[in-house]
């Protein structure tokens, strides 16, 4: 499948979407035929701009779908094939919301999200979602104490259950929170304002009482400056993060992608770091990387996906194995605007 998603992205935003890039249009088939029939691929965008839901199909028929949601700013995203369910993170209505149905309105352009069910307005400020099973955490970097000088952050762990969306717990971390990922039944979080990596084992099992917890592990990614992005897969076992750099610049973002993950990770201690040598770091102009927020990768055909909230207004940038496992200033092959895009989800299917 390597290479197609690119060539089905491209597809998908002509005539729908303004490409501010030409590497648009720069895909490289000739190593391979074309399938006669794709897998399903969805890659599902949020805004914080707009509140909608953008979705590039990548199957067999490529098309761009506008889920219209009724909040006005999103955050957070999880597409659940077992049940056609999307979760989303309302910023504006500091809840999460599910909606059904989701395959058959693929088929439209444009389509009215009718609400399924929804959390209680418990979140103040929600930036992402991760599941495992049926546990749904938010990352919620409101301040906690009131003190800006001090940093905080909260995990808000709900349960999905026939009966809707329930809070169980809240925890509170001693570190300002943004993007979080399960790598198996492990929270990682990234640790903002840093470039640490949070680790908290059996993290559903473990953290179920409204207390403040430490994780497992917390450990430096060297070269990072300030990271939000985060990304793992198991398969490949392969870890990415993102680099924001100066939240004022729209220009000195980056993304790190590491290979061998678990044991690379293993083998650094609690408070330890591990090594720019034992990673891969693109940046540079050539990326329009500025403020990289979040982040997917695409285990079959080892795409990764970026939300860009500040070059250019918003993007969704998609990198190619070949260019990026080599490092340095190299350019998306897709590179589309969308105003506010700041949280990602890849689904896929045989």
């Amino acid at each position: 499948m390597k290479n197609y998603r690119f060539y089905l992205m491209s597809l998908a935003t002509v005539g729908l979407m303004a490409s501010c890039s030409n590497d648009d249009d720069v895909v490289d088939n000739t190593d391979d035929d074309m399938p006669g029939e794709m897998d399903r691929a969805e890659l599902y965008v949020t805004s914080g701009s707009s509140g909608n839901v953008t979705v590039y199909n990548m199957g067999d028929t490529p098309s761009t779908t506008t889920l219209n949601t009724n909040s006005s700013s999103n955050e957070g995203v999880f597409y659940d094939s077992s049940n056609d369910e999307l979760l989303v993170a309302s910023r504006s209505d500091n809840r999460i919301n599910s909606f059904m149905g989701i395959s058959d309105m693929l088929m439209e352009q444009t389509a009215d999200l009718e609400l399924n069910i929804s959390s209680e307005s418990d979140l103040e400020s929600p930036r992402k979602i991760a599941v495992n099973g049926n546990t749904v955490v938010v990352a919620d970097n409101a301040d906690v104490d009131g003190d800006d000088t001090t940093d905080d952050g909260r995990f808000f762990i709900y349960t999905r259950s026939e009966d809707g969306l329930m809070l169980r717990n809240t925890v509170i971390v001693d570190f300002a929170v943004w993007g979080i990922t399960f790598n198996g039944n492990s929270l990682y979080a990234v640790v903002d304002k840093t470039s640490d990596l949070a680790i908290f084992d059996n993290f559903s099992g473990t953290f179920t009482a409204d207390e403040e917890i430490m994780p497992t592990k917390r450990i430096t990614i060297e070269g990072i400056v300030r990271t939000h992005g985060i990304a793992y897969d198991s398969d490949d076992d392969v870890l990415v993060m993102t680099d924001i750099g100066s939240a004022d610049s729209d220009s000195d973002g980056a993304f790190h992608f590491i290979e061998d993950a678990n044991s690379k990770i293993a083998a650094v201690e609690d408070g330890g770091m591990l090594s720019v040598s034992e990673q891969v770091r693109v940046e540079g102009d050539n990326t329009f990387l500025g403020n990289p927020v979040d982040v997917v990768y695409d285990e079959e055909s080892e795409n990764i996906y970026i939300a860009e909230v500040a070059n250019g207004g918003g993007r969704v940038l998609a990198f190619d194995d070949d260019d990026y496992e080599a490092g340095g200033n190299i350019s998306p092959i897709v590179n589309n605007e969308l105003a506010g895009a700041n949280s990602l989800f890849f689904h896929e299917e045989d």
